[in-house]
């Protein structure tokens, strides 16, 4: 499975990255147009994580590239699932990280760089759409669009998880879920958290009523309490790469999905 926590600590400890969450930068929001008495239900469990097996770090063991990797792995869930390899490491995604924010891995060791102050989802979002993702290949790897979810509003993760996979989730991420990741446990909601900065994450299954997502190369559950209490910000993306001969493992068709996104103009 791809998902399976991690065995052991990398060299440096995990970094976090995510800038603070702007409120209505992503002019589009799911809510908007999710009518649920036409929409599929989601299942009780779902998720197409397994279809990994290795996601890797993508540099977020050293720098705050957060943001960059969980595109990464999103990329790497879509093209599995169309069953297609792509070439994302570590190099490809500080690439992708210092063509939008300016991070130079030069300027100074991980901790000690001024260039390293990590990456505004929207922004990261728009580039994403109007330039692409390259990877180790130098391949551009585009979004059709991103919309907003509410924040905390567990329908939309269930609904954008099932329906477009690879949901990227901002939290405002407390210094206990890193004693819950060493000891891998899942992450929960915390009594008094100490919140050290913002963090991206990639919601990619529902099991047992948690969220599976994606970071620091590894699964993690995380609980419906954890997602409501830190969650500034979450963006659904629609990506043509999850697509085998038009239809996704979920077996939506191409020209259904386009309609549902009809409202989703290009921002």
């Amino acid at each position: 499975m791809g998902t399976k926590m991690h065995s052991a600590r990398t060299a440096h400890a995990p970094k976090l990255g995510k800038l603070p969450a702007r409120p209505g930068a992503a002019k589009l929001r799911l809510s908007t147009y999710l009518d649920t008495s036409v929409l599929p239900k989601p299942p009780a469990e779902f998720g197409h994580e397994g279809l990994v097996s290795s996601w890797g770090m993508l540099g977020n063991d050293s720098w705050g590239d957060c943001v960059w990797a969980g595109a990464g792995h999103e990329i790497m869930l879509w093209n599995a699932e169309a069953q297609t390899t792509v070439a994302i490491d570590a190099d490809a995604t500080l690439h992708n990280y210092s063509q939008v924010t300016g991070f130079d891995p030069n300027a100074g060791a991980p901790g000690h760089n001024p260039t390293d102050q990590g990456t505004d989802m929207e922004k990261a979002a728009r580039y994403r759409r109007r330039t692409g993702f390259i990877d180790a290949n130098g391949h551009r790897h585009k979004i059709g669009a991103y919309v907003a979810l509410r924040p905390g509003n567990l329908n939309d993760l269930w609904y954008a998880t099932y329906l477009f996979d690879g949901v990227g989730i901002g939290v405002e991420f407390p210094a206990q879920w890193m004693d819950a990741f060493n000891e891998h446990r899942p992450w929960d909601s915390v009594a008094h958290p100490t919140i050290e900065g913002g963090h991206y994450i990639t919601s990619v299954a529902k099991k047992g009523g948690t969220a599976t997502i994606v970071t620091w190369g590894c699964g993690i559950p995380l609980t419906a309490a954890g997602y409501q209490q830190f969650n500034d910000e979450s963006l659904a993306y629609f990506s043509e790469e999850k697509l085998l001969n038009g239809k996704d493992v979920n077996g939506f068709d191409i020209d259904a999905l386009r309609a549902d996104l009809a409202a989703l103009a290009n921002p």
